[in-house]
């Protein structure tokens, strides 16, 4: 009789770590949230995501570390388990699940978005259920059909910002195309100048910003099925401060230089309404085809990491014992069957709140999101002194700026979580945090007890 398979299959490759790093990074806090975001603060925005950048540059750096010095598909959820306590460890695990689950809830919203731009009469709740079946079929194959879908999703993500970031600069420069009579970079101030509103609306966007970045993480999750771990993960881990200077600053530079940030449309995505204003033949259509790509690469993104996490916790004894079962292709599907069926939430709120459901589970995926982040800070700092009392072997790839650059990012992290209770939508997010945090804790000492019965 065959034995079953415990361990994940390490079938994802250089080229698939590195465009599921930077596809990561690309979603639509970029593509559907930076509309709302450009409308509160203006050009300023372009500070928001600059120091928030900044931020998750240390907290990468922090991780990069960490898995260096171990890679396993826990992760993060493993160090906290490790250098913070099984306590921190299963809040962590359950809440980057969490996360990820809310996340994917605002992904398939976004995908009805879009298609109601072609399709108006098209109920908002549909486009959402049909993204989320065939991503959910896809993710029960092998992990490299997950990292060949996350490869091509995110070449199409790159090309995309590329493409409007060198035809911007020809439209600035040269002023040639339907913009280029008013396209300058003078347009950042001319509008009631780069701070239009002054710091306080720049504070929050934090929230949409913070989410955006949501994702940069997601190496962690596969470093359990990363061919050559100690050379890849590096290497993306090194990449994402460039990736967000290209990605996220210059997209944004260029968008509020082509058109005047007062006349984008905070609705509408403005990487769409810019296309659409340059003249060319069908670009709207082309873009919003991108941004649906980009919303399906982080729905993709979700499912997979959403399904290794309750694998790593059913492995712990944190979660049912069914989560630590692989299927003949080594895929986690158990945890992908149940990630997938609490998703189907988001298609409902699609039905009941249309209008409202985007900001407020991008909110409540920013929660788990932050409580993530911090516990790598936490754990990389606990990792640190572990190592200065030779408890544990230095790793090779080391972040800079440690301890210090740790409490500081912990102090940003926090600042943005207060910022959550200035808009409406948003403080939804602060009234589900305690509750969740609270199930987790009871239901942490309740697994303990079955555990030691």
């Amino acid at each position: 009789m065959s034995q079953p398979v415990t361990d994940l299959a390490r079938g994802l490759q250089n080229r698939h770590i590195q465009l599921i790093a930077i596809g990561g990074t690309i979603g639509v806090g970029l593509f559907l949230g930076s509309a709302k975001a450009i409308n509160h603060a203006g050009p300023g925005l372009l500070l928001a995501y600059a120091v928030g950048g900044v931020a998750i540059f240390f907290i990468m750096r922090a991780l990069g570390e960490l898995l260096t010095y171990r890679p396993v598909a826990g992760s993060f959820a493993t160090y906290a388990d490790e250098f913070c306590g099984p306590l921190p460890g299963f809040i962590t695990g359950w809440s980057y699940w969490f996360a990820w689950v809310a996340t994917v809830m605002a992904e398939i919203t976004a995908i009805g978005v879009y298609v109601r731009f072609w399709l108006p009469e098209v109920p908002q709740w549909l486009p959402p259920l049909v993204a989320l079946a065939v991503l959910y079929g896809a993710n029960l194959l092998a992990v490299r059909v997950f990292g060949e879908l996350e490869f091509w999703f995110a070449l199409i993500k790159v090309v995309t910002i590329v493409g409007l970031i060198a035809t911007g600069l020809a439209v600035i420069v040269f002023h040639v195309g339907a913009l280029g009579g008013t396209a300058s970079f003078s347009n950042l101030w001319s509008y009631g100048g780069f701070l239009p509103g002054g710091v306080l609306p720049v504070l929050l966007t934090l929230q949409i910003v913070m989410f955006a970045y949501e994702g940069v993480e997601l190496i962690g999750v596969t470093a359990g099925e990363s061919h050559n771990p100690a050379v890849v993960l590096p290497r993306a881990t090194n990449g994402i401060i460039a990736r967000i200077l290209i990605f996220y600053l210059g997209a944004l530079l260029i968008i509020m230089s082509l058109v005047p940030w007062t006349q984008l449309d905070p609705k509408m995505s403005p990487f769409v309404f810019v296309f659409g204003k340059l003249g060319l033949p069908g670009a709207a259509s082309v873009i919003n085809v991108v941004v649906i790509t980009a919303a399906a690469s982080s729905c993709n993104s979700g499912l997979f990491s959403t399904g290794r996490m309750l694998w790593t916790l059913g492995r712990r004894g944190q979660a049912p014992q069914a989560f630590s079962m692989l299927n003949r292709g080594r895929v986690p599907a158990a945890g992908i069957h149940a990630s997938a069926a609490v998703m189907l939430v988001g298609v409902l709120l699609n039905y009941l709140v249309p209008e409202r459901v985007f900001t407020m589970v991008t909110s409540i995926a920013l929660i788990g999101t932050l409580w993530t982040w911090g516990i790598i800070l936490v754990a990389h700092a606990s990792y640190r002194r572990a190592v200065a009392a030779g408890r544990a072997a230095a790793a090779p790839f080391r972040m800079p700026g440690a301890p210090l650059a740790n409490y500081l990012v912990l102090a940003f992290l926090v600042l943005v979580t207060a910022m959550l209770w200035r808009d409406p939508d948003s403080r939804v997010a602060l009234y589900v945090a305690p509750v969740w945090f609270a199930l987790l804790v009871i239901g942490y000492y309740a697994a303990r007890a079955t555990r030691t019965a």
